[in-house]
């Protein structure tokens, strides 16, 4: 589904971000990206969503090259961004509608969906996420974890074949964790094609298929399966993921 090659990226042309990154995506996979703060996570999930642009290397997306120009074009880059979605770690720097519908139909609308099948989708995913009693409200009246509903709701909208996750747990209370990470669990159960980046080791294996170790220096150090990472105390130390006095399950 999505291909990296090579990767690097560097914010001003000064500030490494990421550093040869290479890695594929298969469809219907959870891929869970983990690194310390400010390893290039982020940076990677924006360079996968069409949001920067390396400075060296290729991305590939469903078999086609994403770069500037391609997204110029108005036919690549409808067809790309409905199949791409892009969930940020701060809700507030996705929403800004002034209500809750309006906010969810906008997505669709803007991708060419008629108004009655867009407010269908509204509908649909209002009950799905149990939001519909927020429907007429103003996003940045509801609390975090209200917000993250509705802005996953707003990329929902679209049916993407990926989603990308950054940080999705980050900043929730108990519940509203519990709430994300099973319906991340169940939209990979259907299907969905999922990115995340998370430090959130205690739900790892429940949440991904696959990960990937990003280490201070912007490099990827280790792919594999999350149990295997989880067992690896030296390679989560050494990449400042716990620290000496971290017991995960099973230690």
């Amino acid at each position: 589904m999505l291909r990296c090659r090579g990767v690097s990226y560097a914010y001003l042309d000064r500030f490494p971000a990421l550093r040869d990154v290479s890695l594929d995506v298969v469809r219907g996979e959870t891929l869970a990206l983990l690194g310390a703060n400010g390893c290039g996570k982020s940076t990677l999930l924006k360079v996968l969503a069409g949001l920067v642009f390396p400075t060296a290397g290729t991305v590939h997306a469903f078999g086609e090259e994403v770069t500037e120009d391609a997204l110029e074009d108005a036919g690549f880059s409808a067809g790309f961004r409905s199949r791409v979605g892009f969930v940020f770690q701060s809700s507030d720097a996705q929403v800004f509608s002034p209500t809750v519908r309006e906010e969810i139909a906008f997505g669709g609308l803007q991708l060419g969906m008629t108004t009655t099948e867009a407010l269908a989708r509204v509908d649909d995913l209002l009950a799905l996420l149990d939001i519909a009693d927020l429907a007429d409200r103003a996003p940045f009246q509801l609390s975090g974890g209200q917000k993250k509903r509705v802005a996953i709701a707003s990329v929902l909208v679209m049916n993407p074949d990926v989603l990308l996750f950054d940080e999705p747990t980050a900043a929730l209370d108990p519940r509203s964790r519990h709430w994300l990470t099973e319906l991340i669990v169940e939209l990979g159960a259907a299907g969905t094609t999922i990115v995340l980046a998370t430090q959130d080791l205690d739900s790892l294996e429940r949440l991904a298929d696959r990960a990937l170790v990003m280490s201070e220096d912007h490099t990827v150090v280790r792919d594999a399966a999350p149990a295997e990472l989880l067992a690896d105390r030296d390679l989560l130390l050494a990449v400042n993921l716990i620290h000496e006095g971290t017991r995960l399950p099973g230690w």
